[in-house]
């Protein structure tokens, strides 16, 4: 295998410094008083010496530094010291992280603080009890078992195909924020065609008297009932041709935190007998990418945040609207540059549940279908399932980006997707759902939903909007760009750049474009980047090169909405 370094990831590891990813982690929370935590950590697996590395790149990556194999199930003591600002004296102190991998424990000065058992979601400790004059110790023991039982995403501890290289430790931002003894802990943001309506979560002894009010171009907006409205006169709708957002502030008592929000519509309609997705009320064509969000040398973490607005900006070069988030929740960072370049995220849950190559792969492939309220019964499962994906709505939701969810792909995990739709709905009825993408389709989904990578494209037999929600896959490798120089995944490969772009070209055009006037809704090709032993990606796995022009597909992507019209 490869070591094979994003030109980024080069320059970071030459630089003599010890602070990575310094972005603000929440761009749509954001205050004044922060500390990033992120940098040279120490690491230590049982009685064994600690080693230095470097947060927040998993163990397994080369960014991290660490040099060692890890043991799956083993406890990693990860620790490191750090001084609260003079001028914090007297607030509270908030330690958040942005993922850790996978069971966590966290400690300040030898006292647990709290404990996560989650590796794709945000949480937050109020440390202020815990912390002491002077020099503080931060202690994170993790212990990443690959539970099923749990969100897992696509990590194989024998990693191949289409399963890739786990994740362990700390793979997202840690910081510090201070904060007023009663503060806001989160907005929930929703919005109309012509209006805003901002709900703030207060914390703290006086939660209760603090009236929250909002700031947006010099005029002030008072809370009522619990509720901030902005009427937006003239809206500007937000799409991905033009990603407008309105930027305000809240504030309540001493505390202030900046943020913005984006006016669009989603909805299904009949337009000349045929059920469309549209968005901003008229009928729109998700021409998408499957995106994995894993790179060469930091595996779920980039070398740098603007690795994100590299790929978006590549992938709108091309014509594409729209990037199928797949298997993994991204830092939130990846959600603000969507929102502010325009680009559309179907974002999927993290499937929990044993795979069956045979049940979830062979046999839908010749068409068989079942009924899946038999499917992975164990309770803990399930209920581990819904307490994610009701988190993954929270930490998510008010990205106006995200427009559609997938709850289940490809049965990996399915369970009662009817009672799963249901359930999703009720937490969020603003956005499409995709209950089953693939197949083992029930009753309960906005939209038919198709996987096709062998046979000739075509449209669902259900009577709602179509989607193709995986297809394509045409491998074209790079050697000297791929992690696996001996073995190759993808579904048709090529071995030489022209016919790749012939081929791809020809699916789109032959195949893909007579199928919009039928009824066609979006399609999602895999895939934006290669990923270890795949090589289907129009970016090599390093990011180094793009092997189709924007010139080659762009007027493609027009034709596409042109049809819809």
């Amino acid at each position: 295998m490869n070591s094979l370094w994003t030109k980024e990831g080069k320059q970071l590891v030459s630089q003599s410094h010890n602070t990575f990813w310094n972005a603000y982690p929440r761009p749509q929370m954001m205050r004044g008083e922060w500390q990033n935590l992120n940098g040279e950590w120490t690491v230590r697996k049982g009685g064994a010496a600690a080693v230095s590395v470097r947060v927040p790149y998993p163990l397994e990556s080369l960014l991290s530094g660490y040099e060692k194999p890890v043991e799956y199930g083993a406890e990693y003591c990860f620790s490191r010291t750090f001084t609260i600002s003079e001028t914090w004296k007297g607030k509270r102190v908030l330690l958040h992280f942005g993922a850790v991998s996978r069971v966590a424990e966290i400690y300040v000065n030898g006292e647990k603080v709290g404990t996560h058992d989650n590796s794709y979601l945000a949480f937050s400790i109020d440390i202020t009890k815990a912390l002491t004059e002077g020099e503080n110790r931060l202690e994170v023991r993790v212990v990443n078992d690959i539970s099923h039982k749990h969100p897992w995403g696509k990590q194989k501890i024998d990693r191949g195909g289409m399963w890739y290289t786990p994740v362990t430790g700390i793979w997202q931002s840690v910081w510090l924020e201070a904060v007023p003894e009663t503060y806001i802990e989160a907005l929930v943001i929703k919005t109309g065609p012509d209006f805003a309506e901002i709900m703030v979560k207060k914390s703290g002894s006086r939660a209760g008297k603090c009236v929250p009010s909002a700031v947006m171009e010099g005029k002030k907006y008072e809370a009522e009932q619990g509720v901030i409205r902005i009427p937006i006169e003239n809206p500007r709708l937000w799409s991905p041709e033009e990603p407008h957002l309105y930027r305000f502030s809240v504030i309540m008592g001493d505390d202030r935190v900046e943020s913005y929000f984006a006016l669009r519509t989603l909805s299904i309609e009949t337009v000349n007998g045929i059920k469309r997705l549209c968005l901003n009320g008229k009928p729109y064509f998700f021409n998408g990418l499957l995106d994995q969000g894993y790179w060469s040398d930091g595996l779920y973490t980039p070398a740098t945040p603007e690795a994100f607005e590299k790929d978006i900006l590549a992938m709108k070069s091309l014509g594409f609207n729209t990037l199928r988030k797949h298997i993994k929740i991204e830092p939130e960072q990846f959600y603000y540059d969507c929102d502010r370049l325009g680009m559309i995220v179907f974002q999927d849950m993290v499937n929990c549940g044993d795979y069956s190559f045979l049940r979830d792969t062979g046999l839908p492939t010749i068409g068989l279908r079942l009924d899946d309220r038999n499917l992975h019964r164990d309770t803990e499962t399930r209920q581990n399932f819904v307490k994610a994906m009701e988190g993954t709505v929270r930490q998510l939701s008010n990205h106006p980006c995200v427009c559609y969810w997938t709850i289940f792909n490809e049965g990996w995990g399915q369970f009662c997707a009817d009672a799963m739709y249901e359930s999703l709905k009720k937490l969020d009825d603003s956005r499409f759902i995709d209950s089953t993408s693939g197949w083992f389709h029930q009753k309960q989904s906005d939209v038919d939903s198709l996987h096709i990578y062998f046979k000739k494209l075509k449209l669902g037999k259900e009577d709602k909007p179509q989607m193709l929600s995986e297809f394509g896959g045409y491998a074209y490798k790079i050697k000297e760009h791929s992690f696996n120089t001996e073995k190759t995944y993808g579904y048709t490969l090529y071995d030489d750049r022209e016919k790749f772009v012939a081929a791809v070209r020809s699916l789109y055009k032959d195949q893909l474009l007579p199928l919009v006037k039928k009824g066609l809704c979006g399609a999602i090709y895999t895939q934006v980047s290669d990923v270890e032993d795949e090589t289907n990606g129009f970016f090599t796995y390093d990011r180094a090169v793009l092997k189709v022009k924007p010139e080659e597909l762009k007027d493609l992507a027009e034709k596409l909405q042109k049809e819809l019209e």
